[in-house]
């Protein structure tokens, strides 16, 4: 696994062995999913929740973003993304909690969501509310779940622009009018 593109293009990154507790995003699904948020990244304040190994947040940090929380509850996962941070040469708030519990404590606003959590649990559907409070007007939620799970088409001020298909892989684009 590795940085696709920007400053930290080519850097390697590290995952936790075995699949129980991270499943990394494949590059074709990263590439798509950075490809349609291209021109938000710059100077974007991000949120990698279900970060894993954080390459969906240091990809963003790589192609501009200026800043990023990663939300991690494995502790194991959490020192990978601090590992992969030193490695791509960024800093950025590394948070070990249930991604429910940061949301409802979050007072930060985030112009960009990023979220890759466990499939078949319908936890996108559920935190969609609570990602609504602290996605900043005009914001996006880029949302990777099992390719035919039901995805609102609204949610507060959500609405579901885009559903993108990659094998058994959907990502979701949700926006909030810049107008509230």
């Amino acid at each position: 696994m590795r940085v696709i593109s920007g400053t930290a293009r080519g850097t390697r990154l590290a995952t936790l062995p075995g699949d129980d507790v991270t499943r990394p995003t494949v590059d074709r699904v990263k590439e798509g999913m950075f490809s349609t948020v291209q021109f938000l990244l710059e100077g974007a304040r991000v949120l990698d929740l279900f970060s894993g190994s954080g390459q969906l947040g240091i990809e963003a940090l790589s192609r501009g973003a200026a800043y990023c929380v990663f939300v991690e509850t494995d502790s194991g996962a959490c020192k990978v993304i601090h590992k992969n941070l030193q490695g791509a040469q960024m800093d950025a708030d590394v948070v070990q909690m249930p991604a429910e519990s940061y949301l409802s404590s979050c007072s930060d606003r985030f112009d960009l969501i990023l979220l890759d959590p466990p499939y078949h649990h319908g936890t996108v559907q559920a935190l969609l509310p609570s990602l609504d409070k602290v996605l900043a007007p005009g914001g996006v939620i880029m949302a990777e779940t099992e390719y035919g799970a039901e995805m609102p088409e609204t949610c507060g001020d959500l609405h579901r622009k885009k559903q993108y298909k990659y094998g058994t892989v959907a990502l979701t684009r949700y926006e909030k009018d810049l107008e509230q």
